[in-house]
């Protein structure tokens, strides 16, 4: 069975439950609130029952909208917007959020994005009106490269996970999951940069057990666990483009020292295999970063102890609908 990593003590965490319970009030006319899905025994192969917050069906295709508009409205509030817009570097996923808040509120976008990201995100950055920028291999060479354009430009920088405010929106998915799934013990999620995991574990720290989930050939939050603080690591695998961060981010770490107990890894076939069953049991199209909490419940790679009500955050769409179909 893959390594997985144990941690447990109990200290403060930024942002707090205050700062998402404000970031909820936010956003709110600007998101979808997404459904769960109750699913019994058997239903997916497994011998418990699962509930699924399908956030794939958020705005833009994923989660980030609600990190992307609570740094941009805050921004707003406090009268920091600068009249060149935002700019942001991402795998995809946070560029697409960006771009379609950036619309939304009639404002200029800049997204950088590095050149293996997928054809599916690029069109939904364009179509939403951003200027689409590709170049560099990785993440970071984006990043890198958007930083050097905002230098020039004067844009805010909406970073896709290491900033209080994008973690405070993303742990708005957490507040939902658990006001409509109130018996959940336990819930999986995927974990790239940690803004999402970031974000749900300050809300649920204390009465949910947070299981941090990634790909064995992006292991930043495992690694850094396992290290004792945020490590480069290597960066590939097919859900690079949504999970494939250089580094945890130092927010999200801080959180996951204290509060995430469990951070287990998976296969690139479980994944994929994860994506399959989505479709074939429940007809729902998701990215591989979208399959890759589900994968380690189907792959067995994490076991829920007796009596546990686990809860899943399926939370990426944006693939080429012929990659699960077919």
């Amino acid at each position: 069975m893959p390594a997985q990593v144990t941690r447990g003590s109990v200290l403060g965490m930024t942002p707090d439950r205050t700062a998402i319970e404000a970031a909820a009030a936010r956003i709110a006319p600007h998101i979808r609130h997404t459904p769960v899905i109750r699913l019994a025994a058997g239903d997916l192969g497994l011998a418990f029952p699962v509930t699924l917050k399908l956030e794939l069906l958020q705005h833009a295709g994923s989660f980030k909208p609600r990190g992307a508009f609570n740094r941009i409205l805050k921004a707003q509030e406090a009268g920091a917007l600068p009249a060149s817009g935002v700019i942001a570097a991402s795998g995809g996923n946070h560029g697409a959020a960006v771009a379609y808040a950036a619309q939304a509120l009639g404002l200029t976008a800049e997204i950088f994005v590095p050149q293996h990201t997928p054809q599916s995100k690029r069109d939904r950055i364009e179509r939403a009106g951003a200027r689409l920028v590709r170049g560099g291999e990785t993440y970071f060479e984006a990043l890198t490269a958007s930083r050097a354009r905002q230098a020039e430009t004067g844009a805010m920088e909406v970073h896709a996970y290491d900033h209080e405010d994008v973690l405070a929106g993303q742990g708005t998915t957490a507040r939902e999951f658990e006001a409509d799934a109130p018996e959940m013990t336990h819930v999986l999620v995927a974990t790239g940069g940690g803004g999402l995991i970031g974000g749900m574990t300050a809300w649920l720290a204390g009465r949910v057990a947070v299981v941090s989930v990634e790909p064995e050939a992006c292991p930043t939050l495992h690694t850094a666990l396992r290290e004792g603080r945020p490590v480069e690591v290597p960066v590939g695998g097919v859900a690079a483009d949504a999970l494939g961060a250089r580094q945890i981010g130092a927010l999200a770490f801080a959180v996951a020292k204290a509060h995430i107990g469990t951070a287990v890894l998976v296969t690139d076939a479980a994944i994929q295999a994860a994506q399959k069953v989505l479709w074939q049991q429940l007809r729902l199209v998701t990215e591989p970063g979208g399959a890759t909490a589900l994968a380690a419940l189907l792959s067995g790679v994490w076991v829920p102890p007796e009596g546990a009500r686990v809860g899943v955050l399926v939370c990426g769409s944006n693939t080429d609908p012929a990659l699960v179909m077919g």
